[in-house]
C-alpha cells in the first residue's frame, strides 16, 4: 500500500514525498483511515512505528479542509498532550514538515523555560496546540489557553504519563475539554490502569494493534557482553575503539551514572554529552541538536529522558546498565532500527544484571547473541541474599556518613 491509497490530499502528499515517505507503516495504514472517518482510536504502539505521523497525518488534513483553516485569528482546534518537552518538540518537528504545504498553524508548549515566546505565539493563533500537561494547565489557568473550540484531543505515550505522575493533571484535562469531540489514545503498553483510563477518554474506539512491547523489531542485531561491575568502563572504550560507531546513544540507569560516564569518556577524548531530568531544557535541546548533527559522538541518556529523542537511522544503541524492567529494554534498543533501517543493540552484564538479561529474553522470546571473545570477561558471581543485604546496609552507612561530613564542613557551601 502507498500514502495516495489512503485518501491523503495533495499538500501532505507532496510533503511526505519530500520526506521520501510512500509506503505507510502498519499504524499509519490502520489508524489513518480510521481516524479521517472520525472514530476515536485506541492505539497500541511503541516508538519507532509512525505513530507521530498516524495521528498528525489525519489531523492537518482535517483543519486544512475546514472551513476556519483561513481564519486570521485561528482557534485551537487540536491538542496533543505527551509527557515530556523533548517529545512535544518533537511532534512539533514532525507537524511543522508534514503541514509545510498547508494552512495549518501549531505551537508547542511545555515547562522549563520562560512563558513569554510560547505565549507571544499563542497570541497570534494556533490550530494545533502540543503540550505537557503542567505549563498546559498553567497557561489555562492564566486565561492564555481555551479548549472550548477543540475538536480533535490526543493523548500520546498514556503509560508514561502515569509512569511519571501526572493522572491528576489529566483528570483536571478531561473536565475542560469539551465532550464532543475525536478522541485519540496512544501507549506503548495496555495495564489495566491505561484501559481504565482509555475509557474515561474515549468514546466506542476502534482499536489500532501494533508491534506489542514483548517483540523487538526484526532489523535490530542484538549482542550482550558479560562483564564484571568493575570492568565496565574499560569495556565500553574497547567497544567505541569501533570507528564505525560515529553516534551512539548510550543508557545509564541514573544521572549521576551518566555524568560519571561523560566525564570517563570526555578523559579519553571521546566526544560526549549527557541528557536527564537534572539538565535545563535549552541545554537537553543543544546537546539533541550537536548529536544529532554529528558534533557528539556518544550521547548518554537516562530512560525518561531518552523518550522523546527520535533520529533518523540511528544505527547504535548501547546499554551500560540492564534496566530492571525487561520492557524498558525494548523501548531503549527501539531507539535503533527505525523505519526498516539496520540497527545493533549492545549491553554490557555485570553479574548482578544477569538475571535482569534472562527476563529480557523470556519476554522477547528469543536468545541474545553473546559475545566471548573480549579482554574483559565476567569473573564474578551474583551476590547471594545475604551478600546482598550486608553490601547495601554498608551502601546506606557510607551514604549517611558522607552526608553527615558534609554537615559538619559547612553543607558543601562554597568549599571544595
Amino acid at each position: 500500500m502507498k500514502f495516495d491509497d489512503l485518501r491523503i490530499i495533495p499538500p501532505i502528499l507532496k510533503a511526505l514525498k519530500e520526506k521520501n515517505y510512500s509506503e505507510p507503516t502498519s499504524i499509519q495504514e490502520q489508524a489513518i483511515p480510521l481516524i479521517l472517518n472520525g472514530n476515536d482510536v485506541l492505539g497500541c504502539a511503541q516508538t519507532g512505528t509512525g505513530k507521530t505521523a498516524a495521528f498528525a497525518i489525519p489531523i492537518i488534513q482535517h483543519i486544512h479542509q475546514a472551513p476556519y483553516a483561513t481564519d486570521p485569528w485561528p482557534k485551537i482546534r487540536s491538542l496533543i498532550v505527551t509527557p515530556t518537552r523533548e517529545l512535544a518538540i518533537q511532534i512539533g518537528e514532525n507537524i511543522d514538515q508534514y503541514a509545510k504545504h498547508t494552512k495549518v498553524k501549531h505551537a508547542v508548549i511545555f515547562g522549563g523555560v520562560k512563558q513569554g515566546k510560547q505565549v507571544e505565539k499563542l497570541k497570534k493563533g494556533v490550530h494545533i496546540l502540543i503540550a505537557t500537561p503542567g505549563r498546559l494547565l498553567d497557561l489555562i489557568d492564566q486565561g492564555h489557553i481555551s479548549l472550548k473550540s477543540i475538536d480533535l484531543f490526543v493523548l500520546d505515550e498514556a503509560d508514561r504519563m502515569l509512569d511519571m505522575g501526572f493522572i491528576n493533571d489529566i483528570k483536571k484535562l478531561l473536565k475542560i475539554l469539551p465532550t464532543k469531540r475525536q478522541s485519540l489514545f496512544f501507549s506503548a503498553t495496555m495495564p489495566d490502569n491505561i484501559l481504565s483510563l482509555s475509557k474515561q477518554i474515549l468514546q466506542q474506539p476502534q482499536k489500532v494493534e501494533v508491534t506489542p512491547v514483548s517483540s523487538t523489531a526484526e532489523t535490530i542485531q542484538q549482542y550482550i557482553y558479560y562483564t564484571n561491575k568493575s570492568s565496565k568502563k574499560a569495556l565500553l572504550l574497547h567497544i567505541l575503539e569501533e570507528k564505525e560507531m560515529n553516534q551512539v546513544l548510550l543508557f545509564s540507569r541514573t544521572k549521576h551514572g551518566a555524568d560519571r560516564i561523560v566525564k570517563d569518556l570526555k578523559k579519553k577524548d571521546i566526544h560526549a554529552a549527557a541528557i536527564h531530568g537534572d539538565k535545563a531544557q535549552n541545554q537537553r535541546q543543544k546537546v539533541l541538536k550537536d548529536f544529532k548533527g554529528g558534533k557528539i559522538r556518544v550521547l548518554v541518556a537516562t530512560d525518561i529522558a531518552a523518550r522523546g529523542i527520535d533520529i533518523d537511522k540511528l544505527k547504535y544503541v548501547i546499554n551500560f546498565d540492564i534496566p530492571d524492567a525487561a520492557e524498558t529494554y525494548i523501548h531503549r534498543i527501539g531507539r535503533s532500527g527505525r523505519a526498516g533501517e539496520e540497527g545493533i543493540a549492545i549491553s554490557m552484564s555485570e553479574p548482578e544484571e544477569n538475571g535482569y538479561v534472562k527476563d529480557i529474553e523470556k519476554l522477547a522470546n528469543m536468545r541474545i547473541k553473546v559475545i566471548d571473545k573480549h579482554p574483559f570477561p565476567q569473573t564474578e558471581k551474583p551476590m547471594s541474599a545475604q551478600e546482598k543485604k550486608e553490601f547495601n546496609k554498608e551502601k546506606q552507612r557510607r551514604k549517611q556518613e558522607f552526608f553527615a561530613n558534609r554537615k559538619k564542613s559547612g553543607g558543601g557551601s562554597g568549599r571544595r
